[in-house]
């Protein structure tokens, strides 16, 4: 069943959400942001497809997505399935047979178009799947697959978006399927951001966020990062892809580092650093860098500081739980603002590392 869990408020405007089960795992009302990345293997490859899921998995990605291209692509589901520790979805076009054999083959989701999937005949037939197998589906558009009639009536924008997704939804709901999320990707991130603020005024069901087409990883995360960070500040987006024309990995990576910069993640070490300047006697970068790295893993809540000199930076960092500043010969540790220690600086990399691990054992 489907519920309505939690609001939140932007400005006069209360966004609301469905809470909707995937596999176990759960989006929507309120629960946290969910992480989802997609397959660059064939699918009937299973154990390419298990291998990457499982990295992907390790990364933190919560729920994955394959292409379903062919019956074995279909049937593929259900030996990955058994492998996995993680939902998986399967995007399908233009097939309402390897629709329902996906859903058939224990697929937690499927991703459709409707509009492509064939007549009314096989949207009743993939409905009736989806209902007797009680799973849920996404549907929406992007810039490249707004129906026709949508772009003649706004032109490619916002509203043509939306009207589009919404349409989709619509079809699906005749048939009696509930348990639905939406989409409505850009390349562009004004469009992104503003199809997203529509669609999200106007529907309740949980919102996939992503940016389209985002292209290689430093501009697919600045263009992730400014579309969706905009999004989720406002409250609105229940789970998100950041897409990226590179190993899938880095598409969590980049997700996880996203939830945590705008607060939707808290469990985990923030490390803060000053970009030096002039003042800076010590290389301090560097040691930012190995901090950043060790802690990567650890789903502690902490918050970390390497600053450039002891002239400004324990004052800075007053709010950090452990910090370094340097001089030329010598740097001093300190906690919640208060220097703890002064070391010479040849060890003061170990005597801090020494710090940080009392910290993250400390229960």
């Amino acid at each position: 069943m489907l519920e309505i869990t939690q609001f939140w408020a932007k400005d006069d405007m209360i966004y609301s959400t469905k809470k909707i089960n995937i596999g176990g795992v759960y989006v929507g009302g309120g629960e946290s942001v969910k992480i989802q990345s997609m397959c660059t293997t064939k699918t009937s490859a299973v154990d390419n497809t298990v291998n990457q899921i499982t990295k992907l998995a390790e990364a933190g990605c919560e729920i994955i997505r394959v292409s379903v291209l062919d019956e074995e692509d279909a049937i593929a589901v259900k030996k990955i399935k058994e492998r996995i520790s993680i939902p998986i979805v399967a995007d399908i076009h233009f097939s309402s047979r390897l629709a329902v054999l996906a859903i058939e083959n224990g697929a937690d989701k499927i991703r459709i178009n409707p509009g492509n999937i064939g007549g009314e005949k096989e949207i009743k037939l993939v409905a009736d799947c989806i209902k007797s197998h009680k799973i849920s589906v996404r549907v929406g558009a992007n810039t490249g697959s707004v129906e026709e009639k949508f772009l003649k009536k706004y032109g490619k924008n916002e509203n043509s978006l939306v009207e589009s997704a919404l349409n989709s939804v619509s079809v699906l709901e005749r048939y009696g399927v509930n348990d639905i999320v939406i989409s409505v990707k850009a390349s562009s991130v004004p469009l992104t951001v503003k199809a997203y603020r529509l669609l999200a005024s106007r529907t309740d069901y949980p919102l996939h966020l992503g940016v389209t087409e985002a292209g290689t990883e430093q501009m697919a995360v600045v263009k992730s990062s400014a579309a969706l960070g905009a999004l989720l500040l406002d409250g609105i987006g229940d789970t998100l892809r950041v897409s990226i024309t590179d190993d899938p990995v880095k598409e969590v990576v980049a997700a996880r580092r996203l939830l945590r910069a705008v607060g939707r993640d808290e469990n985990f070490v923030d490390v803060i650093s000053c970009p030096t300047c002039g003042r800076c006697l010590w290389d301090s970068m560097e040691l930012a860098k190995k901090v950043g790295s060790f802690v990567e893993g650890s789903n502690k809540k902490l918050k970390i500081a390497v600053m450039g000199c002891v002239v400004n930076g324990p004052g800075e960092a007053k709010d950090c739980d452990l910090g370094i500043a340097g001089a030329k010969d010598y740097c001093v540790i300190f906690k919640n603002g208060e220097i703890v220690k002064k070391v010479a600086a040849g060890v003061a990399e170990k005597e801090f590392f020494k710090e940080i691990n009392a910290l993250l054992n400390d229960r």
